[in-house]
């Protein structure tokens, strides 16, 4: 995939927000880096919060793919990028797909995930609009490789963090989700439509403390689409339910306020941990 080069000095940078924090946040870091933030928001999913961080803010019903692309060729947007997700319940009950969004939908042999992004990345560059990968401009937010709190996970803990490292990479290969709950090298929760957090409270209502929960790319992953997050809230669940260790993939999760996020891994006493993806062809390494 090539992409058009990105500079700042006043242009206009398409931002495609879903839920969470990490909208906000990184249309913070492109107007701090001379972007101009032109935002095109879903109702019920994006934090209202985000329209006093960006220079212009547009709202539609999610499937409202004309609206959004009318949007951002009247603000004169050429590139965009695609953060924050968007809930997959939303299929079985609020969606409302224009006309555009269900030419887009006939094209499609399967809804796996990745192939509805790129097939809706398609349709904006044949509009002249590019999507960017979406670790752009997010140097510092990015998980590094290593141990990232003092306490560091016991042997036991690796042994579930490997295991679940390999689980992860396999339920990413058939689509399913990005994280897993592993406890004594035995899978209790895999994400899947509902995702991490409800995963997460799954599992370690079921583990019953100690539980190990690792989030990762999949191995066909496109970086312009749904990296791995985590932040704050995921802490606050996985506190909840007493589970021990969050494991993600360094260089390609984003750290959502990683001062607070760690502060809360230190006080309930969670090891976080970036692991490094040694073959981008899909094989990986866990260490």
């Amino acid at each position: 995939m090539t992409q058009a080069p990105l500079v700042g000095g006043g242009e206009r940078l398409g931002l495609i927000a879903g839920n969470g924090r990490f909208p906000i946040i990184f249309a913070d870091n492109a107007r701090k880096l001379g972007y101009q933030v032109s935002a095109v928001a879903h109702e019920g999913e994006t934090d209202p919060e985000l329209a006093n961080h960006v220079d212009r803010i547009h709202w539609v019903k999610i499937g409202q793919l004309n609206k959004l692309i009318h949007a951002f060729k009247e603000d004169g947007v050429h590139h965009a990028v695609m953060l924050g997700g968007i809930k997959k319940t939303h299929v079985f009950t609020t969606v409302r797909p224009d006309f555009r969004t269900l030419a887009l939908a006939t094209r499609l042999a399967l809804w796996k995930d990745d192939d509805i992004l790129r097939e809706f990345a398609r349709e904006l560059e044949g509009e002249g609009i590019t999507i960017c990968e979406s670790t752009f401009g997010l140097e510092g937010i990015l998980a590094e490789e290593g141990t990232l709190t003092s306490r560091k996970p016991t042997e036991k803990e690796w042994e579930d963090i490997r295991y679940g490292w390999d689980v992860a990479q396999e339920i990413g290969r058939l689509d399913i989700g990005q994280c897993v709950v592993v406890k004594d090298r035995m899978v209790v929760a895999v994400e899947a439509v509902e995702g991490t957090d409800e995963a997460i409270k799954r599992g370690g209502q079921l583990a019953k403390g100690g539980a190990v929960v690792v989030k990762r790319c999949k191995p066909q992953q496109d970086l312009r689409f749904d990296l791995p997050a985590v932040g704050p809230r995921t802490i606050d669940v996985m506190a909840s339910v007493s589970a021990a260790v969050l494991a993600v993939e360094a260089g390609r999760t984003i750290l959502l306020d990683r001062e607070m996020t760690l502060q809360k891994a230190q006080s309930s006493r969670i090891a976080v941990v970036g692991l490094v993806n040694t073959d981008q062809s899909g094989g990986s390494e866990a260490r």
